[in-house]
């Protein structure tokens, strides 16, 4: 009977210590739970409130429109989005702050090994993210501008057929400069993309080389018989 007491006893007693460790364990861990919750909830109401104002921007900034003269919104539809610069942007930037917060909860709770994850993966990259979809928006607003003025001025000094096409290769030159400068920044294959970039800068010189041989030479005897028109009514005056 006594070594019964004595046992339940002892059960007793190491019961009450476990307890007393989880309630001192909760005690303690329980405000940093609290804080990183909270700091969450501000990192989201943050990263929304941002993302909103850019997402609002770029809408005024009028870049959808911009992007669809250019042909953009035909390939993204094809591959099963909806064209939305603002919204996709101001998405990034949100969920980059809310990671950021997310990042400073787990600090507070020594979740070290996701800490160092998320740090590396998602704060590292997601900000090169964003700046080669900036690259692509930007190349798209140059592209479409340099467009029409190629076009009008080849069409103005030479008065040739041909202006729309010259005009159409400055389009796509800027085009294919923003994607490999877009890729190279999210470091997709290097080598490949240097590589890639040197091909086509020599393509692009031998086409320009080739089309003003074949295609300009009427246009470059036109503007040189224009020349010595004028030099001649000038001589006779």
């Amino acid at each position: 009977m006594n070594e019964t007491a004595n046992t339940i006893g002892v059960l007793g007693s190491q019961l009450g210590d476990s307890f007393q460790n989880i309630g001192s364990g909760v005690g303690e861990y329980l405000p940093k739970i609290i804080i990183a919750i909270l700091i969450l909830v501000v990192g989201w109401v943050v990263g929304a409130v941002v993302g909103k104002l850019i997402a609002k921007i770029i809408e005024a900034l009028k870049v959808d429109q911009v992007l669809q003269s250019a042909g953009a919104e035909d390939v993204v539809t094809r591959a099963g989005f909806k064209l939305d610069s603002g919204a996709f942007i101001g998405g990034l930037v949100k969920w980059f702050i809310i990671v950021v917060f997310l990042v400073a909860s787990f600090d507070i709770l020594g979740l070290v090994e996701v800490n160092k994850f998320m740090g590396d993966v998602v704060l590292n990259y997601l900000p090169n993210v964003i700046v080669a979809v900036l690259i692509l928006i930007i190349a798209a607003v140059i592209a479409d501008s340099l467009k029409k003025i190629v076009a009008g001025g080849a069409k103005a000094a030479t008065g040739v057929g041909s202006a729309h096409l010259i005009g159409v290769v400055a389009h796509w030159s800027v085009w294919i400069f923003a994607i490999i400068i877009a890729f190279a920044h999210l470091g997709v294959a290097p080598d490949f993309m240097l590589t890639l970039f040197t091909g086509f800068v020599a393509m692009l010189a031998l086409a320009g080389g080739l089309a003003f041989g074949l295609g300009g030479k009427d246009a470059a005897a036109e503007f040189i018989a224009k020349i010595k028109s004028d030099v001649s009514s000038h001589r006779k005056s």
